[in-house]
């Protein structure tokens, strides 16, 4: 499916988070099966943070992922440009200090950063290559990026069936869960129509990171790219 087909402007995006905001946690643990509590394990394993340092983390929604890294002494600033999700967020998390931003556009000042990660959220950001030069902007020198995001099974049978279930299964499951069905639709398209692992490294690379790696988690559901700011 051409990316064309799924370009949305920004306020369309946010207005789809904002609806879904309520009960997006829930939803995300139902439609991955739990596995989305491993991969934000697997995320904080990778920053391999310490108490003291300073971590944006971008798309960070209600919270649920900036709440390890807080909860273990790290500066964590939870960022996200869905009003709806910031909402949410304060409202549970008080304890976290949510900021509302535009991946491609910061309201930080350069290098402010020790790290900076994103989370199942790079796929919606509109300028995916804007955002992560904005993400080598506001980190130091040395400084790394996590980058978790859906991507390609790599076998291929598995593969097939994986493509089934987000298109077909995905949406008639979240009709039951979620609180804006219809998003997921478009959630699933925007994961069949993302770029796999290999093309992704690159697109890192060329925003200006270096020595960038990446392992796969659950067969390649997810992928895991690590890079550090030159």
């Amino acid at each position: 499916m051409p990316r064309a087909s799924l370009e949305k402007q920004p306020h369309e995006v946010a207005a789809m988070f904002d609806d879904t905001a309520e009960r997006y946690d829930r939803t995300n643990d139902v439609l991955s099966l739990g596995q989305d509590r491993r991969w934000r394990r697997a995320v904080v394993a990778a920053l391999d943070m310490r108490p003291g340092e300073r971590l944006l983390d971008l798309a960070a929604g209600t919270g649920t992922s900036s709440l390890p890294f807080h909860e273990a002494g790290v500066l964590v600033t939870p960022c996200d440009f869905s009003q709806g999700m910031l909402r949410v967020g304060k409202r549970r998390r008080p304890e976290l200090p949510f900021v509302a931003g535009d991946a491609t556009r910061l309201p930080f000042a350069g290098a402010a950063f020790d790290a900076v990660t994103i989370s199942f959220g790079l796929r919606n950001v509109v300028d995916t290559d804007a955002a992560l030069r904005e993400m080598r902007r506001v980190t130091r020198h040395g400084g790394r990026i996590v980058v978790c995001e859906f991507s390609q099974p790599v076998w291929k049978p598995f593969r097939t069936v994986y493509t089934e279930y987000l298109m077909k299964a995905l949406p008639a499951m979240s009709r039951v869960v979620s609180s804006n069905p219809e998003s997921y639709r478009y959630l699933a398209e925007s994961i069949r129509a993302w770029p796999d692992q290999q093309a992704l490294g690159v697109r890192i690379k060329d925003a200006g990171w270096e020595q960038v790696t990446y392992r796969n988690l659950s067969g390649g559901i997810v992928a895991l790219h690590r890079a550090t700011r030159p």
